[in-house]
């Protein structure tokens, strides 16, 4: 692959980054019954972060401890998402 390609994945990574964390941010914003929407999109982010990880260790562009640290951070981020997940879809269902 080009060597743009290589830091095209990366840039897209940081993007996906910031845009989780835009949304997250509006949780607090929106009303309760718009949350699963937000939380819905935080999680592809987490699911498309995953993917670009796996494309750069595939690639060598990072070494598996780097990819390491970011997927253990990423199922952290992923479990406590998916306690909200299980809490707003069951207090939005009364």
């Amino acid at each position: 692959m080009p060597r743009v390609e290589k830091f095209s994945i990366g840039n897209e990574y940081k993007t996906s980054m910031y845009e989780m964390l835009e949304n997250t941010l509006y949780i607090s914003k929106v009303k309760e019954k718009n949350r699963m929407n937000y939380l819905n999109k935080i999680d592809v982010s987490l699911n498309c972060q995953r993917i670009y990880l796996r494309i750069m260790l595939k690639n060598k562009w990072i070494d598996e401890k780097k990819f390491q640290v970011a997927i253990n951070r990423i199922a952290e981020i992923g479990k406590i998402l998916g306690g909200l997940i299980k809490y707003y879809a069951k207090n939005n269902s009364k």
